[in-house]
């Protein structure tokens, strides 16, 4: 590499360290933690409780409430809180009300025996999940209006850092200190759990000092959004309809955001909500089984939590930071494509580890190629997500397109267990790798169809109202971002 070229290079790295990007940081780590406390760190605690492979497959489907966030996303858009509202202003104040739930229902599940009472530990998660559903949308919402189109990539390279260090943590960090208070690994002890939930409900402290210390963005709306609202909301008026102030909110809360997508997408808007929704296919049905096969392969605790802690936390920040910049550099459709095509390759690793039995350094390699995957990948598909979304609506359409990207999923993942009792974890890990070739089919499909979308838009007349776009930053789409 040439000296201007390293330059470069280290000019583009400088956007990490200024501070709206900084601070998603710390926000996708409270963001990714609750995640796989009702997931996948979930489903080893319950395997080592004596919980069968397919009630814990069936279990992830606790995770819908993430597929499901778009039907209350349109009340985090507009709906005040009383006083959190006041004080914080309405992003701010949803996302610290959500996080405040989430350390509730951390403790629930903390103090809840899976052994002794499994219906209250799963009524514990689906109220974490809920309310980590909300901070989503509440975060998705904050971190699209905190900074110009320019710093989206690097935007969501950050919370994608901080995101897979939570998630990290949520593992490997629960797994050391489970292990750490566990007096005997044969057998299964509910003390070392309770301790180590109870460490990561505390740790949701870190986004909620974040979300004090920080300022309330400030949005745009174009003048095509606000007047599309007010001629509805005149006509409604003028009909006379009983209640029809609160028709007019609904319309712009709910009705609107959708018609918005639809008008500026039109048939296109099928192919891109087909692709988001099998995006992370190959990654979400495996995951679920990735714990319960560790335990399976007789890998401890402390094994799998050291991998994940050194080499995963390595090759994810690697990936992440590689993914933001070449999403900068590329363009996001060239990105995405890369990350489809190594996460289907990486899962193909686990069904040669499946064959391998307890093999620690085959274990190190295979959640090294996983993690830096997923970091170029996810990188990527949250700067699309974020192209594709109105800031006069971003909370609500950015919880329609990441549901979109968790309902397909989560339902197979379901299946998962039955799949693996059934037919082992070879086959399992080969078909999970066969669920994300249609992906790159669908990534090819959109470029093109992008590439004609750009041409007849970059022909018409665009209004001066109207502001540069995310897509025109990360290659994605004009007039999207107003």
């Amino acid at each position: 590499m040439s000296v201007s070229a390293a330059r470069r290079w280290l000019d583009d790295l400088r956007v990490y360290t200024e501070p709206p990007v900084a601070r998603m940081l710390l926000l996708g780590f409270s963001a990714g933690l609750p995640l796989l406390l009702v997931l996948g760190t979930l489903s080893f605690r319950l395997r080592e409780a004596g919980i069968d492979r397919t009630t814990i497959g069936f279990l992830s489907w606790v995770g819908l409430a993430y597929a499901f966030k778009w039907a209350w996303a349109p009340l985090v858009d507009r709906l005040p809180l009383p006083l959190l509202t006041t004080s914080l202003g309405r992003r701010r104040g949803w996302l610290l009300a959500s996080q405040l739930m989430i350390v509730l229902g951390l403790v629930g599940m903390a103090v809840t025996d899976p052994a002794v009472d499994l219906h209250r530990l799963v009524a514990f998660a689906i109220m974490v999940a809920f309310a980590s559903a909300t901070q989503d949308i509440a975060l998705d919402a904050f971190r699209i209006e905190s900074a110009d189109v320019s710093r989206q990539a690097a935007m969501a390279a950050a919370y994608q850092v901080g995101y897979r260090a939570a998630m990290i943590t949520a593992s490997a960090g629960v797994l050391w200190i489970a292990a750490l208070f566990d007096p005997d690994e044969a057998t299964y002890q509910h003390q070392p759990w309770l301790i180590a939930y109870l460490c990561m409900a505390s740790a949701i402290s870190v986004g909620a000092l974040t979300v004090l210390f920080s300022s309330e963005p400030a949005k745009t709306i174009s003048k095509e959004t606000s007047e599309r609202e007010e001629r509805m909301r005149g006509r409604l008026v003028q009909l006379g309809l009983p209640g029809a102030r609160v028709l007019a909110w609904f319309y712009a809360a709910v009705v609107s955001p959708f018609l918005d997508f639809v008008l500026r997408y039109r048939w296109h808007a099928v192919l891109v909500l087909g692709l988001i929704g099998t995006y992370r296919i190959s990654d979400i049905v495996l995951g679920v089984m990735s714990n319960p096969f560790y335990r399976d392969m007789g890998f401890t605790k402390e094994e799998v939590a050291a991998v994940s802690g050194v080499y995963g936390v390595v090759m994810t920040l690697v990936g992440a930071a590689v993914g933001g910049v070449l999403a900068l550099r590329h363009g996001v459709i060239r990105v995405l494509m890369l990350g489809a095509a190594l996460s289907a390759l990486t899962n193909l690793l686990f069904a040669w580890l499946s064959t391998r039995g307890h093999d620690l350094p085959g274990l190190v390699f295979v959640i090294s190629a996983d993690n830096l995957s997923a970091g170029i990948a996810s990188a990527a598909f949250i700067a699309y997500l974020s192209g594709l979304t109105n800031v006069a609506y971003s909370a609500t359409q950015y919880a329609l397109f990441s549901s979109v990207m968790l309902l397909l999923p989560k339902l197979i993942a379901g299946w998962s267990g039955w799949t693996v009792d059934h037919f082992g974890y070879v086959t399992f890990f080969v078909a999970t790798a066969c669920l994300g070739l249609p992906v790159l089919v669908l990534i090819w499909c959109a470029a093109r169809a992008e590439a004609a979308r750009n041409g007849r838009v970059a022909g018409a007349e665009i209004p001066q109202t109207e502001a540069t776009t995310v897509g025109d930053a990360a290659g994605v789409s004009p007039a999207v971002r107003r």
